[in-house]
């Protein structure tokens, strides 16, 4: 069998019969999943790849696939980065002249995460629709709007609070390529290779968090005060870079299919509710802290370096795939309750060292909360396929359940800095906020132990 290589599209339809395809299928014909008129003329296709098929793999077929993970992973690097890049801009605002209340300051940590979770269901049928490289493409350009907004507004201090909220609210758009970007990937590689480009992609992309919080803060800094434009104009050599390397490199698949039944019949499945509920816990928590960690430093630990920040956001990408292995042997739901109990301690920690003012325990509890959720996204998605196996459920309400839950569990992103404003506004402190989370953390411990502990679910070790 030949190696599987991407033609060049144009140069395809010249050389095949009129109405045809590679694959000798009809065009346009969706029983066969044949390219249409359109997408044939938009770039680098793959009509025949089955991963599972041994000796494509081996001739060339996962050279291809991991070109196109690396490449991916780039590419949602960006993605998170822009999306993560108004949660280090905002504690430097006050510096640079603008006068904000301690709520508005949540409001434009908070807004992407909403805009970000909001789009990731769109995102994940736009892989199939348009083709992973054609998307991949179209969605790191698109990050130029946030880049060119955040560029925009925060130079001047006279900017409407709704101008920069709208500016944050485009950096959602990085949230939603998360979505997109693990789409594409789990149609390269095959089952037994799967979990693991999944778990580097995920993790390659959430590093883009801790990313921007470590370089933000030293590139914005000027002699005569901060350069918050920088902060952007730092971003767009490497979008249009990427943008340049996946028109080059990568690929578009023609047998990577979007199944909208899976989504159907995944809404009528409790597994589906249950699990999102369980990944607003652990996903929803990662986004929310690593959003407002830079702000809480500020504000409580003035006097601390704020680009210290960036390392909870490191460590919970880390520990993403740690955890997906130490639910391989002890089972995703074992390693899902004893992340919510880490978590509470970790908010425990927190909570002690406000009332003494301790900041060495305040940064170490944090990074035990940010390790602890990173172990927990891995473990929860690890317990899907597992979940939806014992239960006898198909499949495709499995996948369906994949990107539902993806979707829901960033809006805890939004959630977590909502809970900080309204405690600070309210008592002037965010220990009833760390309260709240650890009641949340004990109440998600139990469902998932109560739902999944138990019986044939329990004996599976799901």
């Amino acid at each position: 069998m030949s190696t599987p290589t991407a033609r060049d599209d144009q140069a395809q339809a010249a050389s095949e019969p009129a109405g045809s395809t590679a694959t000798g299928t009809t065009a346009g014909t969706p029983e066969t999943g044949s390219r249409s008129a359109v997408q044939r003329y938009t770039g680098r296709w793959i009509d025949h790849w089955d991963p599972e098929d041994k000796t494509l793999w081996e001739d060339g077929g996962r050279r291809t696939a991991r070109r196109n993970l690396v490449l991916s992973i780039f590419a949602e690097f960006l993605g998170f980065g822009a999306w993560a890049l108004w949660s280090i801009v905002v504690p430097q605002l006050p510096a640079a002249g603008f006068d904000l209340t301690v709520d508005q300051m949540f409001w434009l940590i908070s807004v992407p995460a909403l805009v970000g979770a909001t789009l990731r269901i769109p995102y994940t049928f736009a892989v199939p629709l348009f083709g992973g490289r054609n998307w991949t493409i179209v969605s790191v350009l698109l990050l130029l709007l946030p880049i060119g907004a955040l560029i925009r507004t925060v130079g001047d201090p006279t900017t409407p609070f709704p101008v920069l909220l709208g500016a944050a609210a485009l950096a959602g758009l990085g949230g939603g390529n998360f979505a997109s970007s693990m789409a594409n990937i789990s149609f390269f590689f095959p089952e037994k290779e799967k979990g693991a480009a999944l778990g580097w992609n995920a993790a390659g992309g959430n590093i883009g968090t801790a990313a921007v919080q470590l370089a933000v803060p030293l590139v914005i800094v000027t002699g005569s005060g901060v350069a918050l434009d920088r902060a952007g104009l730092i971003f767009i050599p490497f979008i249009l870079l990427a943008a340049f390397l996946a028109w080059r490199w990568m690929d578009n698949l023609s047998t990577a299919k979007a199944d909208p039944r899976s989504f159907g019949v995944a809404v009528h499945d409790k597994h589906t509710w249950i699990i999102s509920f369980i990944y607003v816990g652990t996903f929803g928590s990662f986004i929310g802290y690593a959003g407002a960690f830079p702000t809480l430093l500020k504000g409580e630990f003035p006097d601390v370096a704020l680009p210290l920040a960036f390392m909870g956001a490191l460590v919970g990408s880390i520990a993403r795939p740690l955890g997906g292995i130490l639910a391989d042997r002890v089972g995703g739901t074992v390693m899902t309750i004893a992340s919510f109990g880490v978590m509470a301690l970790g908010a425990m920690g927190a909570i002690w060292a406000l009332g003494s003012g301790s900041f060495p325990v305040f940064f170490g509890s944090f990074l035990l909360l940010f390790i602890a959720t990173g172990v927990g996204n891995g473990s929860v998605y690890r317990m899907i396929p597992a979940v939806f196996r014992v239960s006898g459920a198909t499949a495709k309400a499995a996948a369906g359940c994949i990107g539902i839950a993806g979707a829901i569990g960033a809006f805890g992103g939004f959630l977590i800095p909502r809970g900080f404003a309204l405690s600070t506004s309210v008592a002037g402190s965010l220990v009833p906020a760390l309260w709240l989370f650890i009641g949340v953390y004990a109440v998600m411990a139990f469902v998932c132990w109560f739902v999944y502990g138990r019986g044939a679910m329990a004996e599976a070790r799901v």
